[in-house]
């Protein structure tokens, strides 16, 4: 999840079985942005594979797109392109397709077969001009260092190297095609962010600018004390199950109504980390609780109920505003959150709906208590964090790419969230501390310069590649598909 634009979907999952290796020849980032780019901290998993059917789809997509002077294409296969030196088959188009064509469906969108067509070749041909490029332009990457990361692909699916070439054989893989499309990787990914990110340009204006409008918007926020009585609902619960927890949280509601005290229902009832206090949270800013309940509670007046059940994907909610206060604070006092995650990367071998299906999986084990979020984080997270039990570190605002932050920052402590999907793939997340922690100003502008590089990596990285696409040749070819 560090903020670097990720490689193709069908690349992915050999550089996340490569913990560590393809590391830092970017330069240093903090220790949780490190481990949200590196092979396997996060989602993915309902049922975990074995650790050979995970070597072989490696595999497979190691070699889907070995360099051109080693690729042969199939009997009854065709060129759909060729990009400088390399060449895009149409087997390899029909296979995007239908893997686009599967998250169109799941989004509830049905684009036409031409829009998809012209999608899945314009995305194999973005990565060709970044693949061919890199090799000409790219930092070297050394033999003992390819050893190293193949040999990490080895120890992240449990297999000796023996046992990774007698699995590649078995499919027909050549390890020499394997090694040479894990170099490409490295170099293509090596050379984005090289490029990329010597392209951004954060002035002191800009941050000065930042800093100021962050101060102000702080200044309209609430502080708020809710208090909750939470009755869990597990995810995928039948009927019979949501209906009797609704009915107990709607018992509890009517004895608050009926005059109990909110505190003694909350100790008796809730199954919140906060039922000893009586259900409070405590006293926060607006932006660091969950809309849900922001939204839930802001057209109460201090010390009233809200009179109806809050439905959330944690199950049901008795809430009372205890205290609202006008938004105070400095933009130099932050929360950093300690988190960790298991990273699932779709690839052509793992669809998007699949991985979701794994994850959830995940989260009902750990719930059940048949396995701790660490054990599954080791065994199946696709990035450096694995190691360390999806462990990403104490973080501030802005360390994680947006979707992953938004989804993090709306969990309670100790909450496991549903799958989320990023950039980087698809994540369950648990959020374990929350701290405040005040930075001096030279940590202020440091963290708003991060904060802005980001917002303008997508331009960044768009004006990129239409400037290597310009310089690249490429010829598409007319196919029957």
């Amino acid at each position: 999840m560090r903020k670097l634009q990720p490689l193709a979907a069908a690349t992915l999952l050999v550089l996340a079985a490569s913990a560590g290796s393809l590391a830092w020849a970017q330069g240093g980032t903090s220790a949780a942005a490190k481990a949200a780019a590196r092979p396997a901290s996060g989602p993915v998993a309902a049922s975990a594979p074995a650790p050979e059917a995970s070597a072989v789809e490696a595999a497979r997509t190691a070699v889907a797109r070995p360099p051109v002077e080693q690729r042969t294409l199939k009997p009854g296969d065709y060129i759909a392109a060729v990009v400088n030196s390399d060449i895009v088959a149409a087997s390899e188009v029909i296979q995007r397709q239908e893997r686009m064509k599967e998250e169109a469906r799941r989004r509830n969108e049905n684009p036409t077969n031409e829009l998809i067509h012209k999608q899945a070749l314009d995305s194999l041909i973005d990565e060709r001009v970044v693949t061919t490029y890199a090799r000409e332009n790219g930092p070297r990457v050394d033999e003992p260092e390819l050893d190293r990361v193949v040999a990490n692909v080895a120890t992240q699916n449990k297999l000796t190297m023996d046992e990774l070439r007698k699995r590649l054989a078995a499919e027909g893989i050549d390890f020499k095609r394997f090694r040479e499309n894990l170099r490409d990787q490295m170099l293509s990914e090596r050379v984005r962010e090289r490029e990329v990110q010597g392209r951004i340009r954060v002035t002191d204006g800009d941050i000065d600018k930042y800093l100021d409008e962050r101060q102000a918007a702080l200044q309209d926020r609430a502080q708020l004390n809710i208090a909750q009585v939470l009755v869990p609902v597990p995810e995928g619960a039948p009927a019979s199950v949501v209906e009797e927890r609704r009915a107990k949280a709607e018992a509890a509601l009517q004895r608050i109504k009926n005059g109990e005290s909110f505190a003694k229902v909350a100790q008796e009832v809730s199954e919140d980390a906060n039922k000893s206090k009586g259900g409070e949270i405590g006293l926060r800013s607006s932006d660091k609780l969950p809309d849900v309940f922001v939204d839930a509670v802001r057209d109460l007046k201090s010390g009233e109920l809200r009179p109806t059940l809050l439905r959330s994907a944690a199950g049901f909610h008795v809430l009372k505003l205890v205290e609202r206060q006008a938004g105070k604070g400095s933009i130099n006092t932050i929360v950093q959150t300690h988190a960790r995650h298991i990273l699932l990367r779709p690839s052509e071998q793992l669809s998007p709906d699949q991985a979701a299906r794994r994850l959830a999986e995940f989260k009902r084990a750990i719930e059940s208590g048949r396995a701790t979020f660490e054990q599954l984080a080791r065994a199946n997270s696709e990035d450096g964090s694995a190691q360390d039990g999806g462990d990403l570190g104490w973080v501030g605002p802005g360390s994680f790419v947006p979707e992953f932050e938004e989804a993090m920052n709306q969990l309670p402590l100790n909450g496991i969230s549903n799958p989320v999907a990023s950039r980087f793939g698809l994540h369950l997340i648990q959020v374990l501390e929350r701290r405040d922690v005040v930075l001096d100003n030279k940590q202020l502008r440091d963290q708003a310069r991060a904060a802005l590089r980001e917002r303008k990596y997508e331009d960044a990285y768009s004006d990129w590649m239409k400037e290597l696409r310009a310089r690249a040749f490429i010829e598409t070819r007319e196919w029957l598909d």
